[in-house]
């Protein structure tokens, strides 16, 4: 009979970069993954495809599953799969995993505990609050801001009088709704009223919120912005480091949120880049990238690469797709001896370089135009030239190229299609003035989100988010279903777009609405 086993692994603060490599690498194996609210649903992307996910989480009260059915659920689970029981933070820093492993051994389930990164030291950590300072204090307490619901009325396990100045700073888990009452305690057995204070709410995600005060006017200004559960709370001198250490919140993307139309399988490094620096990202593809109907025109200009001079390659995904029929056909870099290689860009010139094929020509411009300008220097009459590239795309390169007495074979080695995917969620963003940024990185891009998003939905939102468009193609693309491009590079990458986004932020100061529809 198969024996299974639960692993109780700390999803770490909410920024998805902070989780663990055994939790990761024991994610990876899951056949079950039971999971918690403050569990980023980010780290489900390490789970098999095929694993089982129960979302067990608890909001506000609203208890999807009490711990006695969650502890019923690991039981069941955990005696025939192996199962992830995914919870936010740290499983056994007010998270219930002591709970949870006591019911697993009553009931001879093997278990295994996986620390996580606590939401008491990152998050402060992430507001600029040190939770330790020789100036300060050495001494730290963890509380928990919410006790048990069936504790009898009046009776508490805080021991407050010993608690209020017995540590210099104290962590409170789950306090936000108990505010005044914790700052009632805290004054009432000996801290001072002018005492700083922080809650820090959604710490380590582009959500993070940030109050700050004193125990004698924190309540009114928490109830001022807002602020609602989930927060950690920071009591301590400490807190005053926070002007000068706010790292997290002042980077030049900090509360925004971007839209990425790229295709998945090329986000990764552009939404990567726009979350260093601050911001929210949307994955929103409205490309995919998919092989041609048929490889035939592809393979058989492989076979006879001899014949030709030149291959210029204008895009990332014309050279993996050009290499993946190159090994389908028993060929290697050996075979483009003697070949001249042209790529459009930076980015084409290093997947170039990661498969040990240096180009010999890359253009200071990073368009079709800038490749026939470089060209010049070359005597491409009579010369015979490859194009594995896009099934469509623009036809100056090939046209101008004729023009000047060159042959020019232009084969498809991919095509981008529609996705197949829902636009409800990013009209429902648009139309409440929640997203700030939609990028597009090629004119399909463009030309797509209309398709799924709809042309006359999105004027209709009242607050138009900012276009970024990666270079002037796509600007005129963008241009023709009534955009203004309010963000383009001076050079057209994707680690241009990103940054010209920043700095284009980074100056407008406060969010700018109303600048993404000409008419």
């Amino acid at each position: 009979m198969k024996r299974g086993k639960v692993y109780l692994v700390g999803a770490g603060p909410g920024d998805p970069g902070l989780f663990t490599l055994r939790g990761r690498e024991v994610l990876e194996k899951a056949e079950v993954v039971i999971y918690d609210y403050l569990a980023n649903e980010e780290l489900l992307k390490f789970a098999p495809r095929g694993a089982e996910r129960i979302y067990v989480g608890k909001k506000g009260g609203d208890h999807t599953l009490g711990q006695e059915g969650i502890n019923a659920l690991l039981v069941e689970k955990g005696r025939k799969n192996i199962v992830v029981r995914l919870k936010g933070g740290d499983p056994y820093i007010f998270g219930r995993g002591g709970e949870e492993a006591q019911a697993l051994v009553e009931n001879g389930v093997e278990f295994e505990a996986v620390p996580g990164i606590s939401a008491a030291s990152a998050v402060p950590a992430y507001a600029g609050i040190p939770l330790s300072h020789r100036d300060f204090t050495s001494t730290i307490a963890f509380i928990t801001g919410h006790e048990r619901a069936d504790k009898e009325e009046g009776e508490s396990k805080i021991a407050w009088d010993k608690i209020a100045t017995g540590a210099g700073t104290l962590v409170f888990f789950m306090g936000v709704k108990n505010l005044a009452q914790i700052c009632r305690n805290l004054v009432k057995y000996g801290r001072s009223v002018d005492t700083p204070i922080a809650l820090i709410r959604w710490g380590t995600t582009p959500r993070q919120q940030t109050v700050s005060g004193t125990l004698s006017d924190i309540v009114d200004k928490v109830r001022e912005a807002n602020l609602q559960p989930p927060a950690v709370i920071v009591v301590g001198e400490v807190v005053t480091c926070r002007e000068e250490l706010n790292w997290f919140e002042r980077r030049p993307l900090f509360g925004r949120t971007i839209v990425v139309t790229r295709a998945r399988e090329q986000a990764s490094d552009f939404r990567a880049r726009l979350e260093e620096l601050g911001a929210a990202c949307i994955e929103f593809p409205t490309i995919e990238v998919v092989p041609p109907p048929s490889w035939g025109p592809l393979d058989e200009a492989i076979g006879v690469l001899s014949d030709y001079d030149w291959i210029i390659f204008t895009s990332v995904n014309g050279v993996k797709s050009f290499m993946g029929r190159m090994e389908a056909a028993g060929k290697d870099a050996r075979d483009l001896k003697g070949i001249r290689l042209a790529a459009i860009g930076p980015q084409t010139a290093e997947a170039l370089q990661s498969v040990m094929l240096r180009p010999d020509l890359v253009p200071c411009e990073y368009r079709a135009e800038a490749i026939l300008e470089s060209l010049k220097s070359y005597h491409v009459e009579t010369k015979r030239f490859l194009l594995p590239r896009a099934m469509v795309a623009r036809e100056i390169l090939p046209e101008k190229l004729r023009e000047r007495g060159a042959r020019v074979d232009v084969v498809a080695a991919y095509q981008t299609v529609l996705p197949d995917r829902d636009a409800q969620k990013i009209r429902s963003l648009l139309a409440d003035g929640q997203i700030d940024c939609v990028t597009f990185t090629s004119s399909s891009t463009v030309s797509n989100f209309f398709a799924l998003v709809g042309k006359e939905e999105f004027a209709l939102c009242k607050e138009k988010p900012v276009v970024a468009c990666i270079g002037p193609i796509t600007a005129e693309t963008a241009a023709g279903f009534g955009l203004k491009t309010s963000i383009m590079p001076s050079e057209y990458t994707i680690r241009g777009l990103a940054d010209s986004i920043a700095a284009y932020f980074k100056k407008a100061g406060t969010h700018l609405s109303g600048l993404g529809i000409t008419d």
